[in-house]
């Protein structure tokens, strides 16, 4: 992973969030985009699994349920690969900042939860550009679960069904999602995530959030006191 493992020498700055769903991640780098927007900063939001490119295959093979792990990962790498060179290059060229909601951590995290090996899920991201910062927000798999639940039901691959870890989608869930976390903590200090705790509140984490990036973007100069 070399070119992972340096600093990018682009204009723009790319910042990106983890976590399993529930953490209220795309919450707080929503509000982060609005505040950039507001103070005039040049910014886009990107998501993961969002590339028009291969979107519509992999929602097909979900539907039908035939993916396996490593389909899954491959699956993934392509429409990051395609979101890589489409959005976040042309905007980091740009000297846009880049807001990822999820970057190649989440497939570090879940490929491995799946049984993946870890050096091959990493030989295949090492294109990936490194990001500036990342946060991770940290919740329990019960506590997640029970904040997706107020509003829907797990998904099949969310639940981690397709590894027949029980019949239970819910107890499923949470022995699915505590792989995931555990890979997301091992990751911490092996990859310099700045960890948040998920269950603070909305302000302060969003409080946290704007202190630690505009003090990143006054360091890398696109951003002056007058603007915040």
């Amino acid at each position: 992973m070399i070119r992972f493992s340096k600093n990018h020498d682009y204009k723009g700055v790319l910042i990106c969030v983890e976590g399993i769903d529930g953490s209220g991640k795309s919450t707080q780098i929503e509000l982060l985009h609005s505040w950039l927007n507001s103070i005039n900063v040049d910014t886009i939001l990107t998501q993961w699994n969002s590339s028009d490119l291969i979107s519509n295959t992999t929602k097909k093979a979900k539907k039908k349920n035939l993916l396996s792990g490593r389909t899954f990962s491959l699956l993934h790498a392509v429409d990051f690969a395609d979101r890589l060179e489409r959005t976040i290059k042309p905007a980091l060229k740009a000297g846009f900042v880049v807001l990822a909601d999820r970057y190649v951590y989440t497939a570090f995290a879940r490929d491995v939860a799946r049984n993946v090996d870890p050096k091959w899920v990493r030989n295949m991201y090492s294109f990936a550009i490194k990001p500036d910062i990342t946060f991770y927000f940290d919740v329990s798999p019960k506590d997640s679960l029970e904040r997706i639940c107020s509003n829907r039901q797990p998904s099949f691959y969310e639940a981690g069904m397709d590894m027949k870890l029980s019949n239970n989608p819910y107890k499923s869930y949470v022995i699915f999602q505590n792989r995931i976390v555990e890979q997301y903590k091992q990751m911490i200090d092996e990859f310099g995530l700045i960890k948040i705790d998920a269950l603070d509140s909305i302000r302060n984490k969003q409080k946290f959030l704007r202190e630690k990036v505009s003090a990143l973007l006054k360091e890398r100069k696109v951003l002056n006191e007058n603007k915040e």
